[in-house]
């Protein structure tokens, strides 16, 4: 069993943290919602991609009849920023397991046009219906227990001008993915963390879409530096976590052209895989 985070004094739940309250979403007419997406979840200026994730999951929840996402995929077509936003859906398809539909956000310029950010397909279905048979050759990530691992304090920032996300997030990464910090990069396109939110609250199906793009670029350990912009991004949410912090491993096997893939595992406090994802990610060469 992994080592326990340590607690905040007080500790937010599910539904009254800040996660929910940034992520939520007003319904303005069927399928239609009102949302403002806070600076609390940017990378110097641009909003995560994780986080616009979660913000279009939580929609997708209330508009289709199935409560939790199992697959998510997500094209970013341009830089969200903090402010209002419009998140539109619609219904593809509804079975009795599975239910599909896509959703996609907007803002407006300053000429007052309309801008899409990100345009999503999922589905859902409900996480508490499915069989507890695993077969499995997957292993979780083998982590040093987490006094021995490193948070964003412990280091320099990596990307000019500050994260402001990484004051939301209780993130310490394993000090063997930790060489891009020291100027000392492995080269091996490898990152590992313990993960959770700062205010203490657990995981649930929503912020496993924050999960798996919330970690430092593998980029930062092929020696590459800067904003690492997500330009298409698969989730697959497999269970419900258990209490406790989760552990995220990320991994890249091929950078080619200015263009890398990141594969992410999501283990969670009872050793069970609970997410995956797979994105495709633009860096800056040279």
């Amino acid at each position: 069993m992994p080592e326990a985070a340590s607690a905040p004094d007080v500790r937010a739940t599910i539904g009254a943290s800040e996660f929910d309250r940034d992520t939520a979403v007003t319904r303005r007419s069927p399928g239609v919602y009102d949302t403002d997406l806070s600076a609390g979840w940017t990378i110097v200026n641009a909003v995560n991609g994780g986080y616009l994730l979660a913000v279009l999951g939580r929609a997708l929840a209330d508009a289709l009849p199935h409560p939790d996402p199992f697959t998510v995929s997500a094209h970013y077509l341009t830089a969200s920023r903090p402010g209002p936003a419009v998140v539109r859906t619609e219904t593809v398809r509804t079975g009795r397991t599975l239910s599909t539909g896509q959703a996609s956000l907007v803002q407006y310029d300053d000429r007052g046009e309309e801008v899409e950010r990100i345009r999503v397909l999922a589905s859902y279905g409900d996480l508490g219906d499915l069989p507890d048979d695993v077969r499995t050759s997957a292993e979780p990530p083998g982590l040093p227990p987490l006094a021995r691992c490193l948070g964003p304090d412990d280091g320099p920032s990596p990307v000019e001008g500050g994260s402001a996300i990484a004051d939301r997030l209780m993130l310490k990464l394993d000090p063997a993915t930790l060489g891009w910090a020291l100027g000392q990069p492995s080269g091996k396109g490898e990152m590992r963390a313990w993960f959770g939110l700062a205010d203490g609250r657990d995981a649930d199906p929503l912020s496993l879409l924050l999960a798996v793009d919330a970690l430092p670029p593998t980029a930062f350990e092929l020696g590459l530096t800067g904003w690492v912009p997500t330009v298409e991004l698969t989730a697959h949410v497999r269970a419900r976590p258990a209490p406790g912090p989760l552990r995220v491993s990320i991994t890249t096997r091929n950078l080619a052209g200015g263009f890398l893939e990141e594969d992410a595992e999501v283990w969670d406090s009872a050793d069970r895989l609970v997410a995956q994802s797979r994105q495709l990610a633009r860096v800056r060469l040279g």
